[in-house]
């Protein structure tokens, strides 16, 4: 329990945030989805790195 507390202390206090990395990891999972089935990993590299 102390640490769950301790975690989001720290999320409202401190100046920095994950905010921009969340975002980066969304955008990778919705591209993911839609090509769920349709491809390799190869276009799927290809489609993240031009997105």
């Amino acid at each position: 329990m102390t640490s769950a507390f301790d975690a989001v202390t720290a999320g409202l206090s401190l100046p920095f945030s994950s905010g921009p990395v969340e975002g980066n990891v969304n955008r990778i999972k919705v591209i993911e989805r839609q090509m769920y089935g349709r491809a390799g990993f190869d276009l799927l590299r290809k489609r993240v790195l031009l997105a």
